[in-house]
Parts: C-alpha cells; sequence; structure tokens
C-alpha cells in the first residue's frame, strides 16, 4: 500500500541546514502495522510528514519517492495531493488538544472531512459522525457532538482524532507518538481500538513512538530509526528477540520490565548522544556511541542490508557476526558496571531520629477553590487531596502512582508545605511543618527538595549554570565567600556526571537529559534528606532516563536520601521504589511493598493499571489480557458517593454507592480500600460492533 524509496529530508535554518532523513526505506501493507522507533530527534515524525506533504516551509523533500497504492505522491500537484489527504491516508497528530480547533464542537470537525471529500447531506454527515464517534468509544455521542474539546479529557481528544482520521474511510494511517500524554489505562484502550481497525476494516498504519512496549503488542513489523536512517528493518519477534544492531539492543537493554522484579540491578544506558545533524558523521552515525565499534565504522556508511533472519541491518559488525550477531547488541562493560566509586562531594548530615519516620502527613487534604474569585467567594471546591496517610523512613523510595489528575503532585507539594493544606498534619523529621513560620519553614525546607518534570522549563534560561547551582546555596547561606561556593558548584557537577566547564554555559546549550542533571544538582545544593521526583524522566528518551535512574539510585545509595517518586511509568517505579501508594481521585486506594502491590494486585483500580501497561515483549504481550476501564474520571468538585472507583470499577456491587470503604490491611500484606479486596478482575473482550462498522466499512475496499 505504502512504498517509501531513499526519502531524504532537509529543514533550512538560520544556521545550517539539517539533514533530517538520510535515505530511508519502508513499506506497509493493507491491514499491516509498521512501528517505527528511535530517540528524539532520529527523524520519525519528519518522515510522517513527508509522506503527508505537510513538511513546514522550511522543509523540503530532497530525493527519494513516496507511492501510495503505485502512485508516486510527491508528482502530485498541490490540488490533488489535498484530495488524497483524508481521503486515502490520514494522520493523528501527537498532541490532541492542540490539534483541535477550540472554537468549533468536535462534532463539525469530525464532518469536515466529509465535507471536503464527500457528497453528503449535512444530516448524513452529523449521522456518520455520531456513529464514528460512538464506535471509537465516546458514550453518550449524540449530545456530545456539540461539545468543545476542552469538555474532554486527554484521552478523550485522542479519540475524537481518530474519528477525524476514520471519517472518509482512508486505507493508511500515519500516527505520530499518538500514546504520548496519556495515562496507561487510557493508552490500552486505544491500542486495543487500533488493532481492531486494523484486523477487522483493513486498515494500514505506520506507528510512530518511542515506546517499545506499545510495539510490542500492537506492529506487525518494526524498523529503528537513528541519525535519520533505518539502521535496522524486520518482523516484531524476530527484532525483539534477538536484535543485531548495538543500538536496537541498546534500546531494549534500557527499559525495566513490569513483569520482572528490579532487584536494584543497574539499568543498561546508551552513553553519549545522537549525533548533530546539521553536521552529520562521516561513517556509521551511531560509531561514537557503539561499544563494538570498528575503525571502518568512523568512515564507511553501512548500508541496509539483508540478513539470515529475514530483517534487514546498517552494521559492518552484525554482518561479519553471522549467526552470532546477538553478542554484537550486548552492552560493554562500562555500561553494565557501576562506576567505581568517588569521594563524596557532599556528605550527608545527620538525620534527626534515624529510628524515626523521615515524613508522616496525617489525614491530608488539599482544595481549591473551583469557583468564585477577588469579590465573591467560592461556593465549591476540588478537593484534589481528600484525605491521606503517608509514612517514609530515611533512606526509602516511595513511589506514588495513577491517572492524571489524581492529586499526586498535589500530595508532594503538600509535603513540602507549597501547597497548605487545608487539613491535617505533615511532620518532617518530628516536627509539625504546619506550625512552622515563614522563617523557620524556609529552614526546614533546605532539608526537602524537589526536582521538576520538565528540565528545560524549571531551569532559567538567562542564567548559567554556576548562578543556577549558587542560588539555593546564597539563600539558604551556604558557603561564606564566592569561593566556597563555586568550589561546591564544580562539587555538584562531578556528583552528577557533568564536566567543570558546564558552569560558564547556559540550559540551551546542554541536551536533555543533561539538563535534567542539572535539575538534580540544584536539588542536592543544600543537602536535603528527601528528594521529591515528580515526573523527573517521564519527558526524557528512554535511554537517557536509564542513565538518570541510574544516577539517583547512586546518589541514594551515597548520601543517603529518600525519594518520594511520581511516575506514570509503572516499569520505572517497579525498578527504583521500596512501597508504592496508589491513587484515584484523591484518595489512597492501594499501599505496600513493591513486589505485594505488583505480584499480588488487590485493589480493582491497581490491576487495571497493571494490566494496561504493555511489556517489551512481543510474545508475552500478546498474551496478556487488559482490565479496559470505561467511562472518565469522575470530577474532584462532586465525587461520587461511597466508593470513589466505583463508576468504572468491573466488581461494584450496590454497598459500594452506600459505603466508602476505609484503608485497611489485606492478608497479601498491602492495605486496601475497597470492600471487595483480592477478587479477580476479568479482563475485558474488545471488538467492533458491525453496526459501528457498517457505516464505515461501506463503499472503497
Amino acid at each position: 500500500m505504502l512504498d517509501v524509496r531513499g526519502l531524504e529530508v532537509r529543514f533550512d535554518t538560520y544556521d545550517r541546514p539539517v539533514h533530517a532523513v538520510r535515505g530511508v526505506d519502508f513499506h506497509v501493507h493493507a491491514g499491516e502495522v509498521l512501528g517505527v522507533i528511535g530517540e528524539s530527534g532520529c527523524g520519525k515524525s519528519a518522515t510522517a510528514l513527508a509522506v503527508m506533504g505537510l513538511l513546514p516551509r522550511n522543509g523540503s523533500v530532497q530525493a527519494g519517492t513516496v507511492c501510495l497504492n503505485g502512485r508516486d505522491l510527491r508528482l502530485l500537484r498541490r490540488r490533488e495531493l489535498e484530495r488524497v489527504r483524508g481521503r486515502e491516508m490520514a494522520m493523528i497528530f501527537q498532541d490532541p488538544q492542540t490539534s483541535l480547533n477550540p472554537v468549533v464542537p468536535v462534532g463539525r470537525q469530525i464532518e469536515e472531512p466529509m465535507a471536503i471529500h464527500e457528497d453528503l447531506s449535512g444530516t448524513e454527515r452529523r449521522r456518520r459522525a455520531v456513529e464514528l464517534m460512538d464506535m471509537v468509544g465516546i458514550a453518550d455521542a449524540a449530545s456530545r457532538y456539540d461539545h468543545y474539546p476542552h469538555q474532554f479529557s486527554g484521552g478523550m481528544c485522542q479519540r475524537v482524532m481518530i474519528a477525524m482520521a476514520l471519517a472518509c474511510r482512508p486505507r493508511l494511517i500515519l500516527a505520530d507518538e499518538p500514546t504520548t500524554g496519556l495515562d496507561v489505562t487510557v493508552q490500552a484502550q486505544f491500542l486495543e481500538l487500533m488493532k481492531s481497525l486494523c484486523s477487522e476494516l483493513g486498515v494500514a498504519m505506520v506507528l510512530i513512538t518511542h515506546d517499545l512496549g506499545v510495539v510490542a503488542g500492537i506492529a506487525d513489523r518494526v524498523a529503528v530509526m537513528y541519525a535519520g536512517k533505518v539502521v535496522e528493518r524486520g518482523g516484531t519477534d524476530d527484532v525483539f528477540a534477538a536484535p543485531r544492531h548495538p543500538y536496537t539492543n541498546g534500546l531494549l537493554a534500557c527499559l525495566p520490565r513490569l513483569d520482572v522484579p528490579g532487584g536494584g540491578d543497574r539499568l543498561v544506558s546508551i552513553d553519549g548522544a545522537p549525533p548533530d545533524l546539521r553536521d552529520p558523521p562521516r561513517g556509521c552515525g551511531f560509531a561514537e556511541r557503539c561499544a563494538v565499534v570498528q575503525e571502518r565504522c568512523r568512515v564507511d556508511v553501512p548500508e541496509l542490508a539483508p540478513i539470515d533472519t529475514g530483517a534487514a541491518v546498517a552494521c559492518f559488525v552484525a554482518h561479519d557476526a553471522g549467526d552470532s550477531g546477538l553478542a554484537v547488541g550486548k552492552p560493554s562493560a562500562r555500561e553494565t558496571s557501576p562506576p567505581p566509586p568517588a569521594a563524596d562531594a557532599i556528605a550527608p548530615e545527620e538525620v534527626a531520629d534515624p529510628a524515626g519516620p523521615l515524613l508522616e502527613l496525617r489525614d491530608v487534604a488539599v482544595n481549591f477553590p473551583a469557583d468564585g474569585g477577588l469579590v465573591r467567594r467560592p461556593t465549591s471546591w476540588v478537593r484534589a487531596v481528600d484525605g491521606i496517610d503517608v509514612t517514609m523512613a530515611p533512606g526509602e523510595t516511595l513511589g506514588i502512582v495513577g491517572e492524571s489528575g489524581c492529586g499526586k503532585s498535589t500530595a508532594a507539594r503538600a509535603a513540602l508545605q507549597l501547597h497548605r493544606p487545608t487539613r491535617g498534619s505533615v511532620r518532617f523529621e518530628g516536627i509539625d511543618l504546619s506550625t512552622l513560620p515563614r522563617r523557620e519553614l524556609r529552614s526546614a525546607r533546605r532539608r526537602m527538595q524537589l526536582i521538576f518534570q520538565d528540565p528545560y522549563g524549571s531551569l532559567d534560561p538567562r542564567m548559567p549554570v554556576r548562578r543556577i547551582l549558587s542560588e539555593p546555596l546564597r539563600i539558604h547561606r551556604v558557603g561564606r565567600r564566592g569561593s566556597e561556593r563555586t568550589e561546591r558548584v564544580a562539587h555538584l557537577l562531578e556528583l552528577v556526571g557533568l564536566p567543570p566547564d558546564a558552569m560558564s554555559r547556559y540550559p540551551h546549550q546542554f541536551s536533555g537529559g543533561q539538563r535534567q542533571r542539572i535539575g538534580i544538582a540544584r536539588a542536592l545544593a543544600v543537602e536535603p534528606s528527601l528528594v521529591v521526583c515528580d515526573e523527573a524522566v517521564s519527558a526524557l528518551d528512554v535511554s537517557v532516563r536509564a542513565q538518570i535512574v541510574n544516577l539517583l539510585e547512586d546518589l541514594q545509595r551515597r548520601l543517603g536520601l529518600a525519594y518520594l517518586f511520581i511516575a506514570h511509568d509503572l516499569g520505572i517505579v517497579r525498578h527504583m521504589a521500596d512501597r508504592v501508594a496508589v491513587m484515584y481521585l484523591g484518595r489512597i486506594v492501594e499501599v505496600g511493598d513493591t513486589a505485594t502491590i505488583y505480584d499480588q494486585p488487590a485493589h480493582p483500580y491497581t490491576q487495571a493499571l497493571l494490566s494496561a501497561v504493555p511489556v517489551p515483549d512481543p510474545p508475552v504481550e500478546r498474551r496478556r489480557r487488559r482490565i479496559l476501564l470505561q467511562g472518565e474520571i469522575p470530577s474532584p468538585v462532586s465525587p461520587p458517593s461511597g466508593c470513589r472507583f466505583r463508576t468504572r470499577c468491573p466488581i461494584a456491587e450496590e454497598v459500594c454507592t452506600r459505603e466508602d470503604p476505609p484503608l485497611i490491611p489485606h492478608p497479601s500484606g498491602q492495605s486496601v480500600a475497597c470492600h471487595f479486596a483480592g477478587r479477580a478482575v476479568e479482563p475485558t473482550p474488545v471488538s467492533l460492533s458491525p453496526v459501528s462498522l457498517s457505516p464505515v466499512s461501506a463503499g472503497r475496499g
């Protein structure tokens, strides 16, 4: 259906042109899913935009062919290409909130491709739009037709984007990071829907993603991109089971498995960073980061050539290795072994009472006004956190997981007193923080620090690193002279693995992983005993994420830090955390040791979360069955009576409506807030109904 040959894309910048795509070849058949994976900047999205003819003004296709059903799209005129887009091929963009028009009802936006490409009356278009909304799982579609994008959650907006893409029954869909930013529960619903579309409607899909678990569960074949080129291509089972390119094996080794205990082992990471495509490397683009590089790799460019398994790989060493090619991708010793012990740049202070808890939250609630203003008093409140109890020991890592909006970050900020609790108490090192005056609270905050999610937005772009790291020292009066603070900044940079010359550089001169290291150094500057990691690794590529996780674990062992670790990635949480707390709609519904929570989840919400996380192992992923949660999270302004999860719970009964279950100990060892704790929830069967299929499958193909 789609055949791309020798595609080259260039972007003209004020400095030098960026050769973003450098000779990419791939194809996809009807009903097939091709997964395209790789780190940020490898050319995945640029390839998709070139196929669609949607490159920005400074981008252009320099060479190659893009054939859809035997017709080269590059030879079409603008109006001819516009007739193809939406009718024969469509694209699902990464961020649905910015891709949808905020001032047009979603139903009319779904109708728009029909109005352009098909001769239908307004009544017929509305009927089909409603049927499409129902098909993609939007409840009460007829009434929600006139709703606006801001009235939908992120997952529902992504469903609207899918309905728009399917409006004119295209045979090819390009999905660019469609699951980025979605909760795992919504992601599971999306993946099941897309698998049904491909198998039952014969739609071909090119799925661009950095999530290897998603690819393992849905893709038939995989293309791995690096530095603008495809470096490995083949069947999903073959590539995941026996990766032949060192880069592919490095990507797979970076991932902590949800179904494998962490055990304190270090994650494998890929050293270095991708090359600058303004000045592409002479030989293999991966040579500077490769553990098995040879001299010819730095001089000659390896071609993508077939191997004995039927796949294709662009690597000299892989072809020379023959059947033993799997060893090519094994990480080097410097990647698998811990770094040599270094002299402690910062020694941890003694905690007030090592035998007692470091942090205690008792019946903590945080409410925000939902209405009102400067003059009118609020009449309703958002119950972001509604009565939680948390205890942390010195040196412990407590993971907090749950869907967006469940109160994870608000609870962490309440612990730091960045949000003053509406009720309840917060004790840190035996001191009740809620009773402290501002001056004493500032002193206490020195022992509690925060690492933010966005490593770029949390750093002042006008300050060099020296000033960024000196600022907390100056505020807390650490070091009397400038020379002492400069020496301390140098020690901090050494601690997080950055060179001394980084002091004079600005945030924009660093990669994302390096900026996150600066954020970690800033948090450690004043010798905290508790560090809150609020989605600190979620915005990073898998290889960089592994480096940061290893760094956090090294610092914890060296400095005796305790981490309050907030994350959507349940695999990372299993690797990092000693205990896990699961939050839903402002409440903790299950808490206990990590192994117990992951191996014997007792709350139906925890079971659904864990079943929704994809595993980067195709045979295992195909055997897994998901528990798909229906509906959306209720509003925290007016939560449901009784159990807050009952509106989405597959095993809810009448008692769940009347009584709010308390968080009590369970025989397995964890504490659970559920009337039917421990009852197994049956997986959800997923299939598109014939009624929903009829208006879409009729016609072409």
